[in-house]
């Protein structure tokens, strides 16, 4: 399932990696923009339109809503867990082939 995704963008990326711990859209928007050493800053409309298709791939899911709390966490799921690695490694891969053919 996860083997043939392509390459992830990287605000999927990050979204992904903040999602290892639950974690609400302004916290994700806030770690994406420390992760990335402020590269990346996600606008409201980005993150949640990348949340959705999340969800709908089944990359991560919504935890139940706390009582009294406008926050709605996310987690990530096994199958997001395993598209992350697959991205690791295909990025170490990468990595590996440039230093070689640079001779670093």
């Amino acid at each position: 399932m996860a083997n043939n995704q392509g390459a992830l963008t990287e605000a999927v990326y990050y979204i992904l990696l903040s999602l290892v711990k639950s974690n609400h859209g302004y916290g994700i928007m806030q770690n994406v923009q420390q992760l990335s050493n402020g590269r990346i800053t996600l606008a409201a409309g980005t993150l949640y339109g990348a949340i959705n298709t999340l969800l709908d791939k089944g990359w991560i899911e919504a935890l139940p809503e706390i009582k009294d709390s406008r926050k709605k966490e996310y987690v990530i799921t096994a199958t997001g867990t395993e598209v992350l690695k697959t991205e690791i490694n295909r990025l170490e891969e990468l990595l590996i082939n440039g230093k070689n053919i640079l001779g670093e």
